[in-house]
């Protein structure tokens, strides 16, 4: 996709797809290097490696320019990373701090969530959301192995309102003794219902949070569904709306063949038959590991952090930018088909060849360790916290 082709204008805000790692890569740099006023960073991994490193070098960088630099990740995700790593920056001037890094019951929640967002303050706020964590993997080319995923540049007033969200959540993570009510307070009121550009939060809810109800919402009007997403695992109900959207017209679904965490791609493939049942296209990426997450109903488009199981829908901490616009819809349906050329189609035929008494028990493994023993154990661990 050229890049006149990836880049459109929408409600006042200039939005820039970012499919391959290596640009992202550099994109992610000059966002932190044109900082002027402030940088807030939040990631689910940030590893140590050499991608990590030139990104610690550049907020160091901007901290000699004298801007204030805020740095949240997750201490589940970035557990290998240690706080010896981050010394530096803290004692520079850095904010610094790991969600949820105390052992013990809330040491399950996870917040998931990915952005840089550079000057929010100002009137040239920007930010680079999508699937990608810090680590070289999501910014190796994939001829080399590197990850498959999606980066957004957002620049403009919808930036701008991630601020209060953002430092809210700072707020939140760097106190002793913070309550879950207190969270979800903060993934209810941040949550935007208004505009072509939604920002939609997700979090350790009771019921669903704001992105999923928006996006049942979304998928019971549709007539046309593109999704790709890393994580494939929704229950029975949202199986159907996914089903009603291919009777209505049509449902597409690329999901990963390889995959950091194995079971997941099994869990997904345990859903296939009820998919296909109801007329649901499904392909398989093949050259390497696809982490994206997108979704294209009709004219609106979903895109972030957050993918497409129970873990996602109801407990992690996610973010994802409801997009109204059909031009918006037109590109990123573009960039779809465009994936489509690296995958296999699962067709009924091929299905049955696959599905071995043995596959399938797999597959239903799978299912239990995604759906039922990780999610189950966690959510009533964390409804249990106050």
């Amino acid at each position: 996709m050229a890049d006149g082709h990836r880049s459109l204008t929408i409600d006042g805000n200039r939005l820039t797809l970012l499919p391959d790692g290596p640009e992202r890569f550099v994109r992610l740099l000059e966002l932190i290097d044109g900082a002027r006023q402030s940088l807030r960073l939040l990631y689910y991994i940030y590893t140590a490696d050499g991608s990590g490193e030139k990104v610690r070098d550049a907020l160091l960088r901007a901290i000699d320019r004298g801007v204030a630099v805020s740095l949240l990740i997750d201490g589940f995700g970035s557990s290998h990373t240690p706080e010896t790593y981050f010394r530096e920056l803290h004692e520079r001037g850095a904010r610094f701090c790991r969600f949820n890094p105390a052992y013990g019951r809330r040491y399950l929640l996870r917040n998931h969530q990915k952005l840089a967002l550079a000057d929010g303050e100002t009137g040239e706020a920007r930010v680079l959301i999508g699937g990608f964590n810090i680590a070289d993997s999501y910014f190796a080319d994939r001829a080399v192995g590197g990850w498959r995923d999606i980066g957004l540049m957002v620049e403009g007033p919808a930036a701008a309102r991630l601020v209060p969200y953002y430092d809210a959540l700072m707020t939140w993570s760097l106190a002793k003794g913070s309550r879950l009510k207190t969270l979800r307070a903060v993934v209810r009121n941040y949550s935007e219902h208004e505009g072509q550009l939604q920002w939609l939060f997700g979090g350790p809810m009771q019921l669903k949070s704001p992105w999923g109800i928006a996006t049942l919402h979304d998928l019971a009007k549709a007539r046309d569904l593109e999704m790709i997403v890393a994580y494939f695992a929704p229950l029975g109900g949202t199986l159907k709306r996914i089903g009603a959207v291919a009777a209505r017209g049509r449902a597409r679904v690329i999901i990963p063949c390889k995959s950091d965490n194995p079971p997941t791609v099994d869990a997904a493939r345990s859903t296939y038959a009820r998919l296909m049942k109801r007329r649901v296209q499904i392909f398989e990426y093949q050259p390497t590991n696809v982490h994206s997450k997108l979704l294209v109903m009709d004219d609106i488009v979903h895109i972030g952090s957050s993918n497409f199981d129970l873990r996602s829908l109801y407990l992690n901490m996610e973010m994802m930018l409801r997009v109204r616009d059909p031009d918006f819809a037109i590109m990123m349906r573009s960039y779809f088909e465009h994936e489509l050329g690296d995958c296999l189609e699962i067709t009924p035929e091929l299905y049955r060849q696959r599905a071995t008494w043995t596959q399938r028990l797999r597959w239903r493994i799978g299912w239990f360790l995604v759906t039922s023993l990780d999610y189950t154990v966690t959510r009533r661990l964390a409804l249990r916290v106050p």
